[in-house]
C-alpha cells in the first residue's frame, strides 16, 4: 500500500510562511527553507527586543532628566536621590516628559526639592 502523505496540509504550512516573509529580500521571500529561517529568527528577535525597547526607553530618559537637571546645578544622581527623599510620587518617564516639554513645570520640581 503506498504512503499517504498529507500534501495540502503542508503546503498550507509552507504558504502561511511564505506569506509572512513577503517584502523580504531575495531568496528570504519564495524559498521555503531560506524563508522559515529568516521568518524564526525575526520572531527569535521580536522577543527579545521588546524587553531591550523598555530598557532602551529607560536610558533615554535618564539622559534627558540628566540634562535637565544639569541646567540647574545638580547631577542626574543628585536629582533623583532629593526627588525621592522628598516623596515626590513622579517617575522616570513623567520626569523627562516635563524636561522635554513643560521646562517650567521641571524647574517647580526642581525648586522643590533643593
Amino acid at each position: 500500500m503506498p504512503r499517504s502523505v498529507n500534501h495540502a496540509a503542508s503546503r498550507a504550512r509552507r504558504k502561511k510562511v511564505l506569506k509572512l516573509t513577503k517584502g523580504y529580500y531575495g531568496r528570504r521571500k519564495n524559498v521555503w527553507t531560506v524563508a522559515k529561517n529568516t521568518w524564526e529568527k525575526g520572531q527569535e528577535y521580536a522577543y527579545r527586543d521588546r524587553r531591550v525597547k523598555k530598557r532602551n526607553f529607560r536610558s533615554l530618559w535618564i539622559m534627558r532628566i540628566n540634562a535637565a537637571a544639569r541646567e540647574y546645578g545638580m547631577s542626574y544622581s543628585v536629582f533623583m536621590g532629593k526627588v525621592n527623599k522628598s516623596g515626590i510620587g513622579l517617575n522616570r518617564k513623567v520626569l523627562a516628559d516635563l524636561a522635554m516639554n513643560n521646562p517650567e513645570a521641571f524647574k517647580a520640581v526642581v525648586d522643590q526639592v533643593k
